[in-house]
């Protein structure tokens, strides 16, 4: 049971990793060109498609069942304004890790979501696994890029990503053996987390996916969702 367990988070934390690695690729290997802009903001709203899908199918539905009126409203409030205040904070340092911090912002409390509510529901555990796979591939595909560009080498960038893939182990086994029992803090997280991570969605993901006369980004995001829907009818 608990190798299933590492098993799932390790796939949602391996795509860390391997993002950025599919970053390093593109940038050295494919040369400049108005279609490779445009795969790069198509990914990035395919993975706010997914990461809409996430806050839409799993973690707004399931916290809603646990909790009351109130405790939604307070829990998602506070994610919304913490991560706000996160984001200015960021903003006016120019901090180069600004896009890695937004990341792990949001895969952190998911991971641990996913150690929690795998102990009750195997299934639905497997589906936030996926869908935080599915996002932090392309987050971590444009935070690669903005370190690099900020002046990190290549093999610094590659090491904190390789790194970082094992939070999501770490981050679902402490959900796993601290909130199991307590499916109320759980569903507080899981809309904690909604709160936080909406903001940084239309803040920031969606604002840096839209590119002048393109039609294709808005189709990637409505595809990422797509892959919510049929994810969530599968399983």
């Amino acid at each position: 049971m608990l190798f299933k367990l590492i098993l799932f988070s390790g796939f949602a934390g391996a795509t860390v990793f391997i993002g950025g690695l599919l970053a390093n690729l593109f940038d050295h290997h494919i040369k400049e060109s108005p279609v490779k802009y445009e795969v790069i903001h198509t990914l990035m709203s395919f993975g706010a498609g997914i990461i809409l899908s996430a806050l839409a199918l799993v973690l707004v539905p399931k916290g809603m069942e646990e909790l009351s009126v109130w405790g939604v409203m307070g829990s998602f409030l506070l994610g919304a304004v913490l991560f706000m205040a996160i984001d200015r904070h960021l903003a006016k340092s120019g901090s180069q890790q600004a896009t890695l911090l937004a990341m792990m912002m949001d895969f952190v409390p998911e991971s641990i979501a996913l150690g929690a509510v795998f102990a009750i529901e195997p299934q639905m555990a497997l589906l936030l696994a996926v869908f935080i796979g599915l996002q932090n591939l392309p987050e971590s595909f444009n935070s690669f890029r903005d370190l690099v560009q900020s002046g990190f080498s290549v093999n610094k960038t590659l090491f904190i990503f390789f790194g970082l893939s094992f939070f999501g182990i770490l981050s679902a086994l402490i959900g796993h053996f601290l909130l199991s029992q307590h499916p109320n803090l759980t569903a507080h997280l899981m809309i904690f987390a909604s709160g936080g991570i909406l903001y940084l969605l239309i803040q920031d993901i969606i604002p840096d996916s839209k590119l002048d006369k393109n039609h294709l980004t808005s189709l990637g995001a409505s595809l990422g969702f797509l892959i919510g829907i049929v994810g969530e009818m599968l399983i």
